[in-house]
């Protein structure tokens, strides 16, 4: 087996802090919310929920234990629910796993099994996981399908904490494991039953991409569904507080309590990161590993720990790039800034002071929209903020989940006794002359104007990027704002938006136009475009290659030189 954090393998837990590490300063937070780090405080046990949504044990089926070549065979199970081997974590406190244990005691990777029916064939194991063996896996299929009984994907996860306490789920960060979180379970595992969980293609998880956050959130809750997990509490980093939101919107009876850790009602701009899905499939993730230590640790800590920057940047390198793109692509469309006084859990926003990606000013922003919310700031932490400054978080969402887990109370909803009605008087049958004719539905509602310049904004911004689109309307006067109307509703609203084709295809067939037309001045924009929707470099140039033969040297010459120059500044990876 690899060596920890070795090419090929899955990163382990991170290791322990290093000599010189920053300390831990407490918590600074809004007025009226309890500071973190206070001598002596004592958690208070959530309530437990009561009535149908109150948690069932789960059962996860045992793994017998794998040892290594050369090794004695494997010795008896851990039992569920006791101490695991002392590791990074020891000097935090115990950590409970309800996963068996592996010779480097900790629990591997679990899938929630699928109907047997949906398996075509089990999907192969990831090589070199590092920590444990392989559960259960989701049956082998094409990216982003759906079993073959229609429900959604599961997530691969695991359990910490007692069985018969109030389950609280944890999300990961873009890039990151569930091992994010090791410093938070000692603590948490002693007041709920945590349930962490990968992202799709993250740590070895079986590399079904999901294409959006409801996406996301349809597998977590078809993850716990099975396991009989209907309540819960949630807690979740950067695109994992973005389920979280989305899961309190769409499905507001399930969530007890909400914590958003670096997390943004909306993540950048679109442009932003469908450009990183470009430099990703241009470049593979290489670009991403060097870059994601400044943007997830302050400089202070990154020089202070070298293991543990190693173990982010490795985190990242054994992520499958197809999911990766497919998350960059759900959070490019991710945006509720209209629906956050929706959201009506009790909600923490901890954000680190130094947070670059997603900081202040966007857990200002939904703190101001969510009604029952409270901001946490955290001084010297960046992105990854429970890895950086772990005491502080900790206490922060003990103190959270401790006091603001809400009842459900949709058990308390009075049922309405059934009445029987009165029987009606008989009366002696009267035969119809003519039986009317049957009334047809109505045919759908033909799309107004309005509706399609609807449909064509979204697809023109999609396509062609925030950027370019803001340009041509700051552009726009008297005298040509019918025509960029025109434009919109027609060529985007209409025919970009039929299903015939794909984006890719109707990028290729663009870029042909453009080059035979000699409208190069539409070439770099529509370059920039293919890029975003599939095409890669290597294609582009196939696609002039072939209009050299049909359209001319000349003008095939000319849009090499357009397009030369766009791909090398949307696909070079930032310094």
């Amino acid at each position: 087996m690899p060596a920890p954090g070795a090419p090929g393998s899955f990163p382990a837990p991170y290791p322990p802090f290093g000599g010189g590490a920053p300390g831990f300063p407490e918590a600074a937070v809004a007025p009226g919310f309890p500071e973190a780090g206070q001598p002596g405080r004592t958690p208070l046990a959530p309530p437990a929920p009561q009535g149908p949504f109150a948690p069932q044990p789960p059962h996860i089926a045992s793994v017998p234990q794998t040892a290594e070549a050369g090794q004695p065979g494997p010795g008896p199970q851990t039992a569920p629910g006791s101490q695991a081997a002392p590791g990074p974590l020891a000097a935090r406190g115990p950590q409970t796993a309800s996963a068996p244990q592996t010779g480097q005691g900790s629990p591997g990777p679990h899938t929630t099994p699928v109907p047997q029916a949906a398996h075509a064939a089990p999907a192969p194991a990831p090589q070199g996981t590092q920590g444990g063996t392989q559960g259960a896996s989701a049956p082998s299929a094409p990216q982003g399908a759906q079993a073959a009984t229609g429900l959604p994907r599961t997530l691969q996860y695991r359990f910490d904490g007692p069985e018969d306490a109030p389950v609280l789920v944890i999300g990961p960060s873009l890039g990151t494991t569930w091992h994010m979180w090791d410093r938070q379970i000692p603590e948490l595992s002693q007041h709920w039953r945590i349930f962490r969980y990968d992202l799709p293609g993250h740590g070895g998880a079986p590399a079904h991409a999901a294409t959006s956050v409801a996406e996301l959130g349809d597998r977590l809750l078809a993850t716990l569904d099975g396991l009989g997990v209907q309540r819960f509490g949630y807690a979740g980093c950067s695109i994992g507080g973005a389920v979280g939101a989305d899961l309190a919107l769409r499905h507001p009876h399930r969530v007890a309590s909400l914590a958003l850790v670096a997390s943004s009602p909306r993540f950048g701009t679109a442009d932003e990161f469908r450009q990183r899905g470009v430099i990703v499939r241009t470049n593979g993730l290489e670009p991403m590993a060097r870059t994601a230590p400044e943007r997830w640790f302050t400089p202070g800590f990154a020089a202070a720990q070298p293991a543990i920057v190693e173990w982010a940047v490795q985190m990242v390198r054994t992520t499958d790039p197809g999911c990766y793109i497919a998350a960059c692509e759900a959070l490019a469309a991710f945006d509720i800034r209209g629906a956050l006084g929706r959201i009506g859990v009790p909600t923490l926003v901890l954000v680190g002071a130094e947070d670059q990606v997603t900081g202040p000013a966007e857990a200002r922003t939904l703190v101001a929209g969510i009604p029952d919310a409270r901001l946490a700031l955290v001084p010297g932490a960046s992105h990854l903020a429970p890895v950086e400054q772990p005491a502080a978080v900790s206490d922060l969402l003990l103190m959270h989940f401790s006091t603001a887990w809400q009842q459900d109370t949709s058990a308390a909803i009075p049922v309405l006794p059934h009445i029987t009605a009165p029987a009606a008087p008989s009366t002696p049958f009267v035969p119809v002359a003519e039986i009317a004719p049957a009334v047809s539905a109505p045919d759908a509602v033909a799309p107004t104007p309005d509706d399609r310049y609807e449909q064509g904004t979204k697809v023109r911004r999609e396509v062609l990027g925030d950027a370019h689109v803001d340009a041509v309307n700051d552009t726009a006067d008297a005298f040509t704002e019918d025509f960029q109307e025109l434009v919109t509703r027609y060529a985007w609203g209409e025919v970009w938006s039929r299903d015939g084709l794909d984006r890719r295809t109707r990028s290729v067939i663009t870029l042909t136009a453009l080059v035979t037309s000699g409208r190069l001045e539409g070439l770099a924009a529509h370059t920039r475009a293919a890029l975003r929707n599939g095409l890669t470099p290597a294609e582009i140039k196939e696609v002039l290659l072939q209009t050299a033969v049909y359209c001319g040297i000349p003008a095939a010459g000319a849009a090499f030189a357009v397009a030369q120059k766009v791909i090398q500044e949307e696909t070079t990876p930032p310094a």
